[in-house]
């Protein structure tokens, strides 16, 4: 497709959607066609998923599910119409997310990576490593499943591992905000190039 297809990873609390929408006003600035989308998604599924999650009232299989429905609705529906029209795509979360959080909850994220291979591949994944404390300390504490400490420290791990699978960047999100995007769009700059 003629678009460009970023994907934004990383742990809560580690800069994801500040980077996103940076990222988007910089690009903008300089001439190219931006959408941010994020997973879950807020369509159907998407929708489903949250609320799930938000009520504690879902099973690691069940969700697993859901964001790949909501993953087969958001490609559909969102990524290729604006990929295919030469947009630059910056997508807040994509399949790794999955298999890093529902992996760090107990299935094979090895598994979750190989059924995830049906959707398209980023052209580039920017993971935002930051060690789980800092993440949570910037964050307001919730009573959520992933919020705890040794949960995310799994989740960071898987992380570290399946992103070596495709075009990526890894960028310490414990630099200034302003850092952070200096290096994402130095990155960014040399694949759009290409």
């Amino acid at each position: 497709m003629p678009g460009f297809f970023i994907v934004i990873e990383g742990i809560d609390g580690a800069g994801k959607t500040t980077l996103s929408q940076d990222l988007k006003r910089e690009l903008e600035r300089s001439g190219y066609s931006v959408i941010i989308t994020s997973e879950p998604s807020y369509g159907k599924y998407g929708k489903q998923l949250r609320d799930k999650i938000r009520q504690g009232d879902i099973t690691p299989k069940e969700e697993l599910e859901l964001f790949f429905k909501d993953r087969m609705e958001h490609v559909e529906k969102v990524l290729k119409p604006a990929l295919s029209k030469g947009k630059i795509v910056i997508c807040d979360r994509y399949f790794y997310s999955t298999c890093a959080y529902q992996g760090a909850r107990g299935l094979d994220y090895k598994e979750i990576c190989r059924i995830n291979e049906v959707f398209p591949k980023p052209d580039l994944v920017i993971l935002l490593d930051l060690s789980p404390e800092q993440a949570l300390s910037r964050k307001e504490l919730r009573e959520e499943h992933f919020e705890r400490e040794d949960f995310l420290k799994r989740v960071r791990e898987i992380y570290l591992e399946v992103i070596k699978s495709t075009a990526h960047h890894v960028i310490d999100a414990s630099l200034p905000k302003e850092e952070v995007l200096k290096r994402s769009l130095k990155c960014l700059k040399k694949y759009l190039k290409k």
